[in-house]
């Protein structure tokens, strides 16, 4: 039996509920692609089907089948305002008749209307999510179980679903990702130098590095950081790989390389930079497709660097994965109208 069989047989063993559903697409940005001289591709997870889409809910998809099978009534987490996780967490509590209350943090402390009530946030009333502002994150796992008891003390059942639905267990939704992705490439004949996505709660970067390492070893799996140095984030994204191949009792390949950049999420999390809103403007008027300013934009800007750069190993085709976030737009009116004149 092949490896990858091996862990797809080991990942059908965890409940998980089926919220993705189909094979997300697997596109090529034709006209990128001859700007840049380089062919581009792009995984879809924009477009899983739940709340606008985007990577949480491969996530979820394990997270909330293990709060059904403990009798949960309340999905508890935490992000920022314009949080996609906290979205589609929401999204799922609703979809499955659970309450979802939620820590809110402002990252930037900004007073921006459009921050404060519109994109994911407006999103979060309609799923009569219930927000509770709260003045930092930094200590986010003991105020998520601080939060829990108390919700627990009024009688509900929580269960913490970790900030990204970043835990081994939320991470099995990129290594189900990287081996679906490794299918696809397969089938379409098409060996990628690397693949490039946003790196921020690590359980997308985590699960997706270990599926490739094993499936698609001669592919680079390139994360931009959207939060913190490559100090601060490698110790993440490692503790991850690590813990999610415990889980599913697989080895870590040893020449498995955690690879970052973080030239590009400065100002810092939750502010683009004129590199970003550029990125999304260039992939919505080449392509028609909807970045966001706070993962994919940055991302795509790494991307679009590299290539320029000449930071990729080898020459062949580069792919990007979509994790979504496309709300979030209208809560950075203001940044994208500048960057536009």
């Amino acid at each position: 039996m092949k490896i990858s069989d091996r862990i797809a047989d080991r990942i059908a063993s965890f409940p998980r509920l089926d919220l993705v559903g189909a094979v997300t697409p697997l596109q090529k940005l034709d006209r990128l692609s001859r700007m840049l001289g380089r062919d581009v591709y792009i995984k879809r997870d924009d477009t899983t089907p739940l709340a606008f889409g985007g990577n949480k809910l491969r996530k979820l998809e394990f997270l909330a089948a293990d709060a059904l099978r403990r009798g949960a009534d309340t999905l508890v987490t935490a992000g920022a305002i314009q949080s996609n996780h906290v979205r589609q967490t929401a999204a799922v509590a609703a979809r499955l008749g659970l309450r979802c209350h939620a820590l809110l943090e402002n990252p930037t402390g900004t007073a921006d209307v459009d921050y404060l009530h519109s994109g994911n946030r407006l999103l979060l009333d309609l799923f009569d999510a219930h927000g509770e502002p709260v003045a930092t994150l930094d200590n986010a796992d003991a105020q998520l179980q601080s939060l829990a008891e108390r919700l627990h003390g009024d009688g509900y059942k929580p269960y913490i679903v970790p900030i990204g639905g970043s835990n081994p267990l939320g991470a099995l939704g990129y290594v189900h990702a990287g081996l679906e992705l490794a299918q696809q490439a397969e089938a379409m004949g098409i060996s990628f130098s690397a693949v490039v996505l946003a790196s921020g709660s690590a359980g997308t970067h985590g699960g997706l590095a270990l599926a490739l390492a094993h499936a698609m070893p001669d592919t680079q799996v390139i994360g931009v950081t959207v939060s913190r140095t490559v100090e601060a984030q490698a110790p993440k994204v490692t503790g991850l790989i690590d813990g999610t191949a415990d889980l599913l009792d697989v080895e870590v390949p040893a020449d498995l390389r955690v690879e970052l950049w973080d030239e590009y999420f400065l100002p810092r999390y939750g502010e683009p930079d004129q590199a970003a809103l550029d990125a999304i403007r260039l992939l919505a008027r080449t392509e028609g497709v909807l970045l966001d300013p706070v993962y994919t934009g940055k991302a795509m800007a790494g991307l679009l660097d590299g290539a320029k750069r000449k930071r990729f190993d080898g020459d062949g085709p580069l792919l990007f994965l979509h994790t979504g976030g496309a709300p979030a737009l209208f809560a950075y009116r203001d940044s994208l109208q500048a960057a536009s004149r």
